[in-house]
């Protein structure tokens, strides 16, 4: 009986049908929303975390993160392009694994999308207060970071924070923007994409001809690291952090059920962003790297402006500041995308009747999910006051990739039960991305350290019980309530 509840394919489309957003976003506008979500705090912050785990060989963990997502998108455009709804891997999850899957899984991707945006506006801030510091405007030190993160002082010394008010600020303006609209935050967040393109290839151009092949060594000063190992170290270790830096892509997927022509644009969406973003990381990481070197515990490492602080160190303070003010323009697009895609997800959950009604009612004029985007700025916005970047980083990872696992299954169950059904995208050799990518969520998540992990189980505690007390007798499901 616990695995019964499953929604077909067809009931999941004729009830996006009958209840759906309205469709006006093009393949154009996705592979901008897939950019904006994906470039954003991974490369501009999450760098310096890198280095303090892998040192050099970040840039392995770059490209190892890269082929998990990889495959992970091509799974994404085969089940993405034929159920064409907001909802993501929740959706997909439920109309192949059955309702307690699908519950669990849009559970988790509460941790990839809500903490992400969270984690978004804390590197945000990072920024912001170190410019700010820059022209002698910076704010009291207690209220540039949270109270379970630490600020460096000018003379070397480490302090606790109380209330991170830049990320909290920022998260509440996205939330604003986010009602008012999707065409709206998409043109936006299209303005926003450039800036972050042309403030990434200044930093490649600059600091690569500064590239000094000294700095690489030590290439592995905390070796390879292992997935059964609890420090969350080494290469392993600094790949299921990086993985932060392409979470997002999937945002894409989140998107379909106001997309024209989503058969078409979903995929294109989804690979056309994640290839874009793979070839900037390699360069920036390079750069980053070569220029200043990335050993553990050094000042790239510590770093809160890591890509600024390259130029700045290299000769390019001007230009070091521009970078930081262009990331204080553009790191925004990339929590309208977090919160864009937890709102949608959510609105599907309630569609469904395992959330509350409220959060489905769609504002009359702006046709969004006004209810829920507000609640979850307001969750938001707290998240980014009070926790580092790196807890709230790795929080969303492993969220994120019992999500992405769920999908490559489904997928793979989906071709043996339903060999017949139209598949405007086809993963290629199934047979081999299938596994190859479950494998690869697997890797990453058990690379995580441990409090990640138990927290992430915590998670999943606390979501089972939910499901039980609330959302399964109110299921549109239950009792044959289709």
């Amino acid at each position: 009986m616990l695995f019964q509840r499953v929604k077909p394919l067809d009931q999941i489309l004729a009830t996006a049908e009958q209840r759906g957003l309205k469709r006006q976003l093009g393949a154009l506008q996705l592979v901008l929303l897939g950019v904006g979500a994906i470039i954003g705090t991974g490369i501009f912050v999450l760098t310096s975390v890198a280095a303090n785990k892998a040192g050099p060989g970040m840039m392995y963990s770059f490209v190892i993160a890269a082929i998990v997502c990889a495959l992970t998108a091509l799974v994404y455009a085969e089940i993405a392009s034929m159920v064409p709804v907001a909802g993501s891997a929740y959706t997909y999850s439920y109309a192949v694994l059955g309702e307690i899957v699908a519950w669990m899984v849009g559970w988790a991707l509460i941790l990839e999308y809500a903490v992400a945006a969270g984690a978004v506006s804390v590197g945000w801030s990072g920024y912001a207060n170190g410019f700010l510091r820059e022209i002698g405007m910076g704010l009291p030190v207690a209220l540039t970071a949270g109270p379970w993160d630490t600020v460096k002082l000018a003379d070397g010394s480490v302090v606790n924070g109380s209330f991170n008010l830049i990320a909290f600020v920022v998260a509440l303006v996205v939330t604003s923007l986010l009602v008012l609209g999707t065409s709206k935050s998409a043109w936006v967040n299209a303005f926003l994409v450039a800036i972050k393109i042309t403030a990434l290839s200044v930093f490649v151009v600059l600091a690569i001809g500064s590239v000094n092949t000294a700095n690489f060594e030590p290439m592995l000063p905390n070796g390879w690291g292992s997935p059964l190992s609890s420090s969350g170290l080494g290469v392993l270790g600094a790949a299921a952090s990086i993985f932060f830096a392409y979470v997002g892509f999937d945002a894409v997927s989140t998107a379909a059920e106001e997309t024209k022509n989503p058969n078409r644009n979903i995929p294109i969406g989804l690979i056309g962003s994640l290839a874009v973003c793979t070839v900037f990381y390699l360069l920036v990481a390079y750069a980053a790297v070569g220029a200043v070197g990335a050993q553990p515990g050094g000042e790239l490492s510590m770093s809160k402006e890591p890509l600024a602080y390259v130029l700045r160190t290299i000769g390019y303070p001007r230009i070091g500041n521009w970078v930081a003010a262009a990331a204080i323009l553009a790191l925004p697009s990339v929590i309208i995308m977090m919160m864009y895609g937890q709102t949608r997800i959510l609105f599907t959950m309630s569609r469904d009747g395992l959330m509350p009604k409220l959060f489905s009612e769609v504002h009359p004029k702006f046709h969004t999910p006004h209810v829920v985007t507000m609640i979850t700025g307001v969750a938001v916005s707290l998240f980014a006051a009070m926790f580092p970047v790196s807890m709230l980083a790795d929080i969303t990872n492993s969220g994120t990739l019992f999500a992405f696992f769920m999908v490559a299954l489904g997928v793979m169950l989906l071709r043996k039960r339903e060999p017949t059904r139209v598949r405007p995208f086809r993963t290629p050799f199934i047979a081999f991305v299938g596994p190859a990518a479950m494998a690869g969520c697997l890797l990453l998540f058990w690379s995580l350290d441990t409090f990640t992990k138990s927290a992430f189980l915590g998670w999943a505690i606390v979501g089972l019980i939910v499901y039980f007390a609330f959302s399964r007798s109110r299921s549109a499901l239950a009792n044959g309530n289709k």
